[in-house]
């Protein structure tokens, strides 16, 4: 892995917390709770996980590689936490903890990368490729959320809608039949 894509890596996790900020301080909560489709994942459910994520997953393999130890698989349905907080407190808890996080991985170096870990499901990883995951784990769930988010819009937007076709839940897949 280069350093411009360690560069990277860092960049992506270092605004997905300001992206989360903007959302749940502008956003209503009714719309932040609507899933997108029955048993899709709401924004705010999206929140909760990369929470759930940040405090026991991701800052906590780092460490497990750096010490020589194998990886634990995370179920999200099983080890999800419940939160009884604002999504704006939400977003805060999350800033807060990948702050901390990101100090951590200040101190991961070039050679690091190709530590490697036995995962409880995936075999052997490298810390590279666990921080790419990283980084595409946090830009798919905010994506994932701002898909939930858009569909109110994309349903009420009449002779527009088609050009939503790849993003509204409600538009079968024609070329599946």
């Amino acid at each position: 892995m280069s350093k411009a894509l360690l560069s990277s890596i860092h960049s992506v996790l270092s605004i997905t917390p300001a992206r989360w900020l903007a959302i749940t301080g502008s956003i209503p909560g009714e719309l932040l709770s609507r899933p997108p489709a029955p048993g899709e994942w709401s924004a705010l459910e999206c929140l909760q996980h990369l929470l759930d994520t940040e405090r026991y997953v991701f800052p906590a393999r780092v460490r497990l590689f750096l010490t020589g130890r194998d990886l634990a698989a995370f179920n999200p349905d099983e080890e999800g936490s419940s939160y009884q907080k604002s999504p704006a407190e939400l977003a805060a808890e999350f800033a807060s903890l990948r702050a901390d996080s990101l100090k951590e991985l200040a101190i991961v170096s070039q050679a690091d990368l190709v530590l490697t870990a036995r995962h409880s499901e995936l075999g052997v990883v490298s810390l590279g490729e666990m921080l790419n995951e990283w980084a595409a784990h946090d830009l798919m769930h905010t994506v994932q959320a701002e898909r939930a988010l858009m569909q109110p819009f994309i349903a009420s937007s009449g002779a527009w809608r088609v050009y939503f076709r790849d993003h509204d839940v409600d538009i079968q897949d024609d070329s599946a039949t």
